[in-house]
């Protein structure tokens, strides 16, 4: 077994809210093998964005925020450094796909610009040699012409092109973690698959890791590897992905499941449905943070938070339904 690429150790992230500090991430343990690809999935409001910021502390610019916990990088914990040495591992060593590239491209710079920018700036290179590297990124990523393409700005491009553009900047530094975060929410359905099949594609030929964030619960099934579920801050139910889609356990991964399309389906039949929405985090439950929402939930639920269970090898899941059969693991306990 090798050593973990990444690996987050009770992570919590807290934002000042009305003098209070309050827990958009709450107690996250999550572990990223070499060349693994990892999935989290679960409703806008759950963390996982937020949780994946936190990697790069891309918050600390712009806003109040306090971690606790640790991100260990290659066993470096990065919460203890300068924001000038996370300048150095930002789109370096760790690089992000945005979900929306045309907001997150300069629209007053040339893709040819973006993409030397990086380059330069984290290797140290030519301006000649920055631009020779650049076509050769954007006809890896599938751009025809990428001559021509280097000399125009983002908005001539399509929505496809561009996001294609960001995965070429995202991986010019040859990155060993690529964080993805809903890749392909302002794509049409054709362009994304074609964007899923190439970063599992990369994934294979780089040998790069991949944090892959999104409410695609199909994509999920194809491209990753394992999934993690969260909610409302937490993770609860960690598997390998055959095993989460044959066999949850959670109540929450079950209603997700649940809620996707089949063609076998009636037309006229409604879609089953989680009932309620993910509550602010001023009103987070006392006992289990899905107990509000849940209809296996009884007073213990509502009163303690539930242990993480590992019920069977490799799976994990917390709640208290499983507490007693399953072996508890010492996080959460």
């Amino acid at each position: 077994m090798q050593d973990p690429i990444l690996e987050i150790r009770n992570l919590r992230v807290l934002f000042p809210v009305h003098k209070k500090w309050l827990p958009a991430v709450d107690g996250v343990d999550l572990t990223i093998q070499p060349g693994e690809i990892t999935g989290i999935v679960g409703e806008s409001g759950s963390g996982k964005s937020v949780m994946s910021q936190s990697v790069l502390r891309l918050r600390d610019h712009d806003t109040a925020v306090r971690y606790e916990g640790e991100i260990l990088f290659e066993k470096e914990n990065l919460l203890k450094w300068s924001l000038k040495q996370m300048r150095n591992i930002r789109g370096n060593r760790i690089s992000v796909i945005f979900q929306d590239p045309l907001n997150s491209l300069s629209p007053v710079h040339t893709v040819e610009s973006q993409l030397m920018e990086v380059l330069i700036l984290h290797k140290k290179i030519s301006k000649e040699e920055a631009k020779k590297k650049s076509v050769q990124m954007l006809k890896m990523i599938g751009i025809p012409n990428p001559e021509n393409c280097m000399k125009k700005y983002p908005f001539e491009l399509s929505g496809g092109m561009q996001q294609r553009v960001m995965i070429a900047i995202a991986l010019a530094c040859e990155p060993k973690l690529l964080i993805a975060d809903e890749p392909t929410t302002a794509l049409d359905v054709t362009i994304q698959e074609q964007i899923l099949y190439l970063i599992q594609d990369l994934n294979k030929k780089l040998g790069m890791s991949i944090l892959f964030i999104t409410h695609d619960l199909g994509a999920v099934s194809n491209l990753c590897h394992s999934v993690k579920v969260m909610y409302l801050g937490q993770i609860v139910e960690d598997a390998k992905t055959e095993e989460l889609f044959t066999h949850p356990l959670h109540p929450y991964t079950k209603g997700l499941l649940a809620c996707i399309p089949h063609l076998a389906v009636e037309r006229r039949k409604e879609l089953p449905t989680i009932p309620g929405s993910v509550p602010s985090l001023s009103h987070i439950p006392e006992g289990c943070h899905f107990c509000t929402r849940c209809h296996e939930a009884d007073e213990r639920c509502r009163k303690m938070p539930p242990p993480v269970v590992e019920a069977t090898p490799g799976h994990t899941v917390k709640c208290w339904k499983y507490a007693e059969g399953g072996k508890k693991n010492e996080v959460g306990v």
